[in-house]
């Protein structure tokens, strides 16, 4: 049997040939001063993982996880220079910190003791991930640093996007010697304001520009969703997934149901709505959600303590225009987003878990992206 273990390593290793090794953007690429700032790219590993992650937005620009066969692959999409980022064709929120409200606020209005405030239409009628220039657009402070994690902090201005209150926002990466993306942000304000944090990488665990993710396998520990209308700005009811395509309590490829003659998916243009997760109050995280890919044998688990979880199934790639960072356009749902957070439109939706921090409080989140492998 011994005689065959030599031919069996040259198998791996031609297996392997195109990824045995981390391909890591050049910091270069990513170096630059925007609004009199320095941006640069920070590489960080640990457990197993190697994340590169710009102060442009804390946005995570690759992620290399080992599949099935000890291959490394990067399975988050994301441009190749800081210039795309800027300047984007396509897609904005690749992998950023999306806020100070991630996700939607109808109306780009709302009001708060007493006082209106109007905010940025970026989204139609409403407002999306902050506005024009949320803190995806803002080059954040690097202020700690190590080879497993970075710490990275902004301050959102009073009056940016509409938003009231001078918002102090960090966010610390680390991976984790469980191979675990970790993210945990904190937050603070000198005025009442909402605040909604949440972290967006797009991902397919078959690699980045590698087809679409309709043949991953998703679970979603939810019980419900909140319903969203023609612009996805939700009623305020929940509504049970019971015997509906939402249902993802038991696994499901994505691609099963999503064309279903479903209202909801026809507003979506296929998923892109929040479910009510059934979650551990007990416990400081709780499982979210998984997702398997069957090609590459990448199993990829989300954990939060988070009381939602958006997602998203990429229903408008596709046109061509945005390439990524290795040069392949990235298809109609070819990658995925999974992010934790409090409901959107909360601050219109007094039964929804209130997104208002004021004074004296601080906003916590942590969410962790867990990797394995399976045959």
């Amino acid at each position: 049997m011994r005689r065959w273990l030599p031919v069996l390593a040259l198998v791996v290793l031609a297996a392997c040939a195109r990824s045995a090794s981390v391909k890591l953007l050049p910091q270069s690429a990513f170096e630059t001063v925007i609004d009199g700032k320095s941006v640069s790219l920070y590489t960080i590993e640990g457990g197993g993982l190697t994340a590169q992650i710009t102060n442009y937005g804390a946005r995570v620009v690759s992620l290399w996880a080992p599949d099935r066969d000890g291959c490394l692959r990067d399975v988050v999409i994301g441009y190749g220079s800081i210039g795309a980022y800027v300047d984007n064709p396509g897609e904005r929120f690749l992998g950023s910190s999306p806020g100070p409200v991630a996700n939607r606020i109808g109306g780009a209005s709302f009001e708060l003791d007493g006082v209106t405030y109007n905010l940025d239409a970026n989204d139609g009628n409403n407002t999306l991930h902050g506005g024009f220039k949320g803190i995806d657009h803002l080059v954040w402070d690097v202020v700690e640093q190590d080879t497993s994690s970075i710490l990275m902090s902004v301050c959102h201005p009073d009056g940016l996007g509409g938003f009231p209150g001078n918002k102090t926002i960090s966010a610390r990466f680390t991976l984790t010697p469980d191979a675990s993306l970790k993210v945990e942000f904190e937050a603070t304000t000198d005025k009442a304001t909402p605040i909604n944090l949440a972290h967006h990488s797009f991902f397919n665990l078959k690699g980045s520009g590698d087809g679409d993710i309709l043949g991953h396998v998703l679970t979603i520990n939810g019980y419900a969703i909140s319903p969203v209308n023609e612009e996805l700005i939700p009623g305020g009811e929940v509504v049970a997934v019971d015997h509906t395509p939402f249902d993802f309590r038991k696994p499901h490829a994505i691609g099963e149901r999503i064309e279903s003659d479903d209202l909801q998916l026809q507003f979506g243009h296929g998923y892109d709505h929040n479910w009510v997760l059934d979650v551990d109050g007990t416990k400081s995280l709780s499982l979210n959600a998984s997702v398997f890919d069957p090609v590459s044998g990448t199993f990829m688990e989300v954990l939060s303590d988070q009381p939602g979880l958006q997602f998203y199934s990429g229903n408008f790639f596709g046109d061509g225009k945005t390439i990524d960072k290795y040069g392949h356009p990235i298809v109609y749902r070819g990658a995925l987003a999974l992010e934790t957070q409090k409901f959107p439109d909360a601050v219109h939706h007094p039964e929804f878990p209130s997104t208002i921090l004021r004074p004296g409080e601080t906003y916590k989140h942590t969410c962790a992206y867990r990797f394995s492998a399976r045959k």
